[in-house]
């Protein structure tokens, strides 16, 4: 019987030896690229902490000990060491999520996958502890090297050295990989420490001088090894980096070596202060086509073929991210004053092409993204033109610096926020809802969402164009939907992509929510009722346009893919209010809530984002059986322009 199905839970890898704890490692790699390869999922990491979770989980008493993961997309390992061994549904809804969650397991403390707050948490729990007295529990913090570009990272690391009476154990998971290779002088100062032969050698050689020398000398080895920085540390100066922390330094420690891995845990557990462990790691570890993929060694991927490590999947269409990739490449050729910044996401935010093409016009900051936007705001004012590539819910850790660098000094900074809206699989820190609510309150922002890669290239040209106010340009995670041209453009740039019959009701489609407008107002004909689609394009400020449209019609939908509180129908309604138009506006959008992981398609249905209900509300709201209740058919009010709107696009 295979030892990973006996392991009901961290305990039971007390009563195994050295050689079946070797035999469970292997056990876990064939598991995880067998049922990754199925599900997709984040394989590459979790290859590289096989070892060292096995190690965790022998020393330390999980969910005594309270296990914190950074980012949480390296915990599933964890997940197979404590009891959660069904990959089947592995991200999909009703499976395992693919970062920790509470509703899971107690093994499971933070949810969150924004990297570098490990720290933060790790250091409120141990004081927390050692307040109440609970010294003789241990808080263990497990931190990847591409975490430590971040400056939250570097602010825990402060306060924890200045108040070093508890039991805090920090595992820097050192693997020179964050998405991809970690950059910035953090990074080349721990790829010195990973190839200095003088490591290398005195690792190798201390290891083997100890085992041939008996216990005695393996004690002695225990010890120099966790001496004032770490004996190996010293002679290759690896001290520098955490001499001036006052925190206790193990390493570096091979992290695929088992028997090292538990002695220098066990040290940092009795050491009863902070201490850091620095381990190093092999991301991908045992599985060739992942070592092979120099790109991100299989960080997160598809459905593959187990052997081959080849794709499965079947020909989705080109996605948003190289239509971006390839528009911006397309003005970089014209606009030498364009550059590009990212936070190590150079690849999956589809800024690869550009840096190819130009690699001196691309700044990868690191896993920092208030730095990229305080750092765009200086370049805007130099004379350039930062586009600032992100996932939409990253961007929600830099909105001070949205507010206060950029908007406040009228800098010229395009933002292009990918995977916005509902992304699916990766649950509720993943979703991009949050930024058509939170952006809009920023005076001066223009904020596009565009319905179709036609929109996206020209919609991205007039943000580029934008020199004296920030401008965001959001999209979606997946395949672009077919092209959708619009019937007629408008003065101010509303597209109308459909008139039907009498103006009963104003259908506005938000980015490629528009699609959905569409089936709607096709669905609403069949019922006798006349139905106008209009995409804003640029959906903040409002445009006139939109106003008038709404002016003329007895009810106005407004449909979008984030949170419905203080979204685009909200502005909408507010302007229309404004304007002294007292046409019913019904916002639609998702709740204001957490949402678990399934897929897009399940969650906007899950929302009643799909044509069927919308179409089947509209209906109710005409006949006067729903609120909001259409008006009724043959008035219609003027909007009072007295002075336009402060956020109206005139």
């Amino acid at each position: 019987m295979a030892i990973l199905q006996t392991i009901t839970g961290p305990r039971d890898l007390d009563a195994l030896s050295g050689a079946e704890l070797e035999q469970l490692a292997a056990e876990i790699r064939a598991f995880l690229i067998e049922n990754v390869a199925r599900t997709g999922g984040h394989l590459g990491p979790n290859l590289g902490v096989v070892e060292l979770t096995l190690a965790i989980h022998r020393v330390f008493d999980s969910p005594r000990d309270p296990i914190v993961f950074d980012t949480g997309h390296q915990s599933y390992v964890h997940k197979l060491l404590t009891g959660r061994q069904d990959f089947s549904r592995l991200r999909s809804r009703g499976g395992l999520a693919g970062y920790p969650q509470r509703a899971e397991s107690e093994h499971d403390i933070v949810e969150s996958s924004h990297a570098s707050s490990s720290l933060s948490w790790a250091d409120g729990i141990s004081r927390a502890f050692a307040r109440t007295g609970r010294r003789d529990r241990h808080v263990v913090a497990v931190v990847g090297d591409g975490a430590l570009t971040g400056g939250m990272t570097w602010e825990a690391l402060n306060n924890i050295s200045d108040d070093n009476d508890r039991n805090l154990v920090i595992v820097v998971n050192d693997n020179g990989r964050s998405y991809a290779p970690t950059i910035g002088g953090m990074a080349r100062f721990l790829n010195r420490v990973r190839t200095a032969d003088t490591y290398r050698n005195l690792h190798q050689g201390s290891r083997t001088l100890s085992t041939k020398l008996g216990p005695v000398t393996r004690a002695l080895y225990r010890g120099v090894r966790g001496g004032t920085h770490g004996f190996l540390s010293r002679l290759t100066n690896n001290e520098s980096l955490y001499s001036n922390l006052d925190i206790k330094y193990l390493g570096p420690v091979d992290g695929h070596d088992l028997p090292g891995l538990v002695e220098a845990l066990r040290l940092a557990k009795h050491y009863d202060a902070p201490v850091i462990v620095h381990v190093i790691t092999e991301k991908g570890r045992g599985y060739q086509p992942a070592l092979d993929d120099e790109a991100d060694q299989f960080h997160a991927i598809n459905r593959i073929d187990p052997v081959t490590g080849e794709s499965l999947g079947g020909a989705a269409g080109t996605g948003w991210t190289d239509v971006f990739a390839q528009e911006l490449v397309r003005i970089g050729e014209e606009r030498p004053d364009v550059i590009a910044l990212t936070a190590a996401m150079l690849r999956p935010t589809g800024l690869l092409p550009f840096a190819q093409r130009h690699p001196d016009r691309v700044y990868d900051v690191g896993i920092a993204e208030q730095h990229a936007v305080a750092s765009a705001a200086g370049l805007a004012y130099g004379g350039l033109h930062p586009i600032v590539a992100v996932y939409a819910t990253f961007m929600n850790r830099a909105f001070d610096q949205m507010l206060m660098d950029v908007a406040l000094h009228r800098a010229g900074v395009t933002f292009v926020l990918d995977r916005a809206g509902v992304t699916g699989p990766d649950g509720p820190s993943h979703h991009g809802i949050w930024d058509l609510a939170m952006l809009q309150l920023v005076p001066g922002i223009r904020i596009a969402a565009p319905r179709d890669a036609e929109r996206l290239e020209e919609e991205l040209r007039e943000a580029v164009a934008v020199d004296d106010a920030p401008t965001v340009v959001r999209y979606p995670k997946g395949a672009v939907g077919a092209p959708l041209p619009a019937i007629e453009r408008l003065g101010d740039g509303v597209d109308v992509l459909a008139r039907a019959g009498s103006q009963d009701v104003l259908l506005v489609g938000i980015g490629p929510m528009a699609h959905v407008a569409m089936d709607v107002a096709e669905r609403l004909r069949a019922q006798g009722i006349g139905a106008t689609v209009a995409d804003p394009r640029w959906a903040i400020p409002v445009p006139r346009s939109i106003v008038d449209l709404a002016a003329e019609h007895r009810l106005v939908i407004t449909i979008e893919d984030g949170i419905r509180v203080g979204g685009i129908g909200t502005r909408i309604r507010q302007v229309l209010r404004e304007a002294g138009v007292d046409t019913a506006v019904d916002e639609l959008g998702v709740p204001d809530a957490f949402l678990d992981h399934a897929t897009r398609d399940e969650i906007l249905a899950d929302a009643g984002l799909t044509a069927s209900k919308i179409a089947q509300d509209v209906v109710a709201q005409v006949l006067g059986t729903r609120i909001p209740v259409a008006r009724h058919a043959g008035t219609e009010t003027s909007p009072i322009w007295v002075t336009a709107p402060r956020d109206l696009d005139v």
